[in-house]
């Protein structure tokens, strides 16, 4: 008798691939013309190191997640915001070119975001911190292990902090559970009741 064989629907995960060697800013616009056509590739460069970074499901499925309940907090505090999501930052005196993952201003329109959203779903070799540094983006977060690390700018140097600066009323702990709420209906109805609970 005859095993039935099982429908099984498989998405690629999240992989990182740092390029061996150093690439000047003329290196790395070739590089990036070479793979234009690649869907669902991202590069970074930063001081002569090239990475590549492919996008899986759960990697967009956090995202979305945390764009879609963020922008609900704007809506319900009434905060103006421009989302400008993966918008690419790049400049060849900075060294450095990247695409954050979603990004905002708050209030209006600046140089650049206020706001700067990262999820890794596996580690990178780029510092993290530092391509976020030259463009001065006053906030920066990481969704990494299912939890929300929280960076602001000052001095010059990002410090690790444990509540927004930029959203001082907004509860991490409240948004990173709604997150991993399975239900995008529920998580919004439990971030939204949880803004208003003394």
């Amino acid at each position: 008798m005859a095993t039935p064989l099982v429908d099984k629907i498989t998405t690629p995960k999240e992989q990182r691939f740092l390029l061996p060697g150093y690439y000047t800013w003329e290196e790395f616009e070739q590089i990036e013309a070479l793979t234009a056509d690649a869907p669902g590739l991202r590069i970074t460069y930063l001081d002569g190191c090239v990475e590549f970074m492919t996008l899986g499901e759960e990697h967009e499925m956090i995202k979305s997640v945390l764009a879609i309940l963020l922008e609900a907090y704007f809506f319900e505090k009434g905060i103006n915001f421009i989302p400008v999501g993966s918008a690419t930052r790049r400049a060849k005196e900075k060294s450095a070119s990247f695409e954050p993952d979603e990004s905002y201003y708050l209030g209006e329109k600046k140089q650049n975001p206020d706001l700067a959203i990262e999820v890794n779903i596996t580690s990178g070799n780029i510092d993290k911190l530092e391509k976020y540094k030259r463009f001065k983006i006053t906030e920066v977060w990481f969704w990494e292990n299912n939890q929300l690390s929280i960076y602001h700018l000052k001095n010059d140097q990002y410090e690790q902090i444990f509540d927004s600066e930029l959203l001082p009323e907004l509860s991490i702990d409240l948004l990173t559970r709604c997150v991993l709420i399975p239900s995008i209906i529920e998580a919004r109805i439990e971030l939204l009741k949880g803004i208003y609970e003394v």
